[in-house]
């Protein structure tokens, strides 16, 4: 007997994929083996924890006790910010249940490390950004100059907005 050929493997029919979608069932593999059966708290974390919180937290594990009562999540921080963090663990704990849209963590434990993190950390925490530094009232004179003979308000502000970037700009050319 003759055996029949193989069918040809499925034709993308959209271009190109996302490389999400060509990782996914990897990044899921992985996620699930340390305990996240949802993704979206490693991918998400400043959203459901909040910029502060996640800042100086990371999550590093989702571990089942064997009394099936919720899970626990382990978040990795440093020494100095732990007593901080220890405070706000029940506001956390309501966060990530929210997101994951069921009470799956019943307690939050933290694990302390330094800044760099340790063998299985390894998560650097990055202070807040700086902020920008306020810009030459003579720049905003000259920007206001510029599009003051524009009647309507609003493209007003939006063109004097633009002539601020503009002249504000680290490699401006005087005049251009």
């Amino acid at each position: 007997m003759a055996r029949t050929p193989a069918p040809p493997p499925p034709r993308r029919e959209r271009g190109f994929e996302p490389t999400g979608g060509l990782v996914k069932h990897q990044i899921r593999s992985v996620g699930e083996s340390r305990g996240f059966a949802v993704a979206r708290l490693l991918t998400h974390w400043a959203e459901i924890a909040g910029e502060d919180m996640a800042r100086i937290t990371r999550p590093v594990k989702v571990g089942y006790g064997r009394e099936g009562m919720g899970a626990s999540l382990t978040l990795l921080t440093t020494g100095a910010v732990a007593p901080m963090v220890e405070m706000q663990k029940e506001r956390l704990r309501e966060r990530v249940n929210a997101a994951y849209g069921y009470a799956a963590i019943s307690r939050i434990l933290l694990t302390q490390t330094a800044a760099s993190g340790f063998a299985e950390g390894q998560a650097e925490f990055s202070p807040a950004p700086k902020a920008p530094p306020l810009p030459d009232p003579a720049l905003l004179a000259k920007a206001a100059e510029t599009a003051a003979p524009v009647k309507d308000p609003d493209l007003r502000a939006a063109l004097e907005a633009m002539a601020q970037n503009i002249l504000t700009r680290p490699n401006s050319k005087e005049g251009a």
